[in-house]
């Protein structure tokens, strides 16, 4: 099994990392004293720059004008992209992939114009008594003749302020059948409200907040995929929305090991560098140890899914290239502000932003509690040596 990146693969690595390093980094600072909002012309200036770089929509289909990527590409991309703090990553968009599954009319009326960054999306699945368990939703889309009437309140809806429509996970109830769905839905509708906009740990350049929705008229032509899928079809954007995290993660680890050696080189106590004391060598040494075996993990997974592998095996892989990504940023992202020490714990320095802001990717797109689930039920359905075997 060889690992070495072909020579496009480097080529899209140097590619994602010029943006990184020449258009996204530069404006980490901004965003963290700007609460995470950037002013309208630096959106701008940065979409253009990504479409420059052909990395708009690179998990869509060439076909509908996205970038094409399989998921190796699409972990290269993101590797490079979790160098950044202040979760400017984001900027750099990837409609869901979802949308894939519309309707003509759905592929024209949204799929298109989010691939080109002209509408964005969000994905609204969590609710008060729907967090870890999807199934647990209370939202109902009950019929109304030709109509659904769609009522619900979800949290935590991702870039909810910014987003033109919404992907809403509900119950499609006809008569006395009960079926999950997913519904596109504009925002502008009656019966659309955002009632919260809580802050956050992370400086995240847009917002987290809840949608009410209350009696929103919708047809049935809103319907994603079919009814009956809302589950299989949300299943597949966790798919690829974990193994994005995991990619981000050892990012994110790179730049905190390349800045955690930097400091330890220079930095002098007690007559000598404090890279010379086995303490703060040995925590570095784990921090690469760590971060390596993370990353080939997360290229297998991508391995995996490209070369057709069942699916619900893909499934538990990718909660393993979660969980252990992310658990491992966490422990290296503190090893690197202790090993700043004081420093470490400014603002101004990447180290702090991304210790904080990592804490979120073991809580979101299924925690890592629920991906220790996956897992293990894996090992009671398909068997321990399916599980384990590369």
């Amino acid at each position: 099994m060889d690992f070495t990146l072909s020579p496009e693969l480097l080529e899209l690595r140097a590619r994602v990392r010029r943006l990184v390093d020449d258009v996204l980094q530069p404006l980490e600072l901004e965003a963290e004293e700007q609460h995470g909002r950037l002013a309208a012309e630096i959106h701008a200036r940065v979409k253009q720059a990504v479409l420059d770089a052909r990395l708009n929509a690179a998990n869509i289909p060439v076909e509908y004008g996205g970038g094409g990527f399989n998921l190796t590409q699409q972990i290269v991309m993101h590797e490079q992209l979790g160098r950044l703090t202040n979760c400017l990553w984001v900027l750099v968009w990837s409609p869901g992939n979802v949308l894939v599954h519309g309707t003509p009319e759905q592929i024209e009326g949204y799929l298109l114009p989010a691939v080109r960054g002209e509408k964005a999306y969000a994905y609204a699945i969590t609710e008060e008594h729907a967090g870890s368990d999807p199934r647990a939703i209370r939202a109902e889309a009950v019929r109304d003749g030709d109509d659904y009437l769609l009522s619900g309140v979800k949290w935590f809806v991702t870039d909810g302020d910014v987003a033109s429509f919404f992907i809403v996970l509900a119950w499609a109830v006809d008569g006395e059948e009960r079926r999950p769905a997913l519904f596109i839905v504009d925002k502008h509708l009656p019966g659309v409200e955002m009632t919260d906009d809580p802050d956050f740990t992370h400086n995240f350049p847009y917002r987290h907040p809840e949608y009410t929705f209350t009696d929103v008229r919708l047809p049935a032509s809103s319907v994603l995929g079919e009814v009956g899928q809302g589950f299989d079809l949300t299943g597949e954007w966790f798919i690829e929305e974990r193994v994005h995290i995991a990619a981000r993660c050892c990012g994110a680890c790179d730049r905190l090991i390349e800045l955690g050696t930097e400091w330890a080189l220079d930095r002098e106590q007690f007559g000598s560098r404090i890279f010379d004391h086995q303490a703060i060598a040995f925590m570095l040494a784990d921090c690469a140890a760590e971060t390596t075996a993370a990353r080939l993990l997360t290229y297998y997974v991508g391995d995996l899914y490209d070369s057709g592998a069942d699916p619900k095996l893909v499934h538990a892989k990718a909660s393993m290239a979660k969980l252990i990504a992310s658990e491992t940023a966490g422990r290296v992202a503190d090893r690197v502000v202790q090993i700043f020490g004081g420093r470490g714990y400014m603002r101004r320095n990447p180290a702090e932003r991304l210790w904080r802001e990592l804490r979120v990717d073991r809580i979101w797109e299924g925690t890592s509690e629920i991906q220790r689930l996956v897992i293990s039920r894996g090992l009671e359905r398909r068997g321990v040596p399916k599980i384990l075997e590369l």
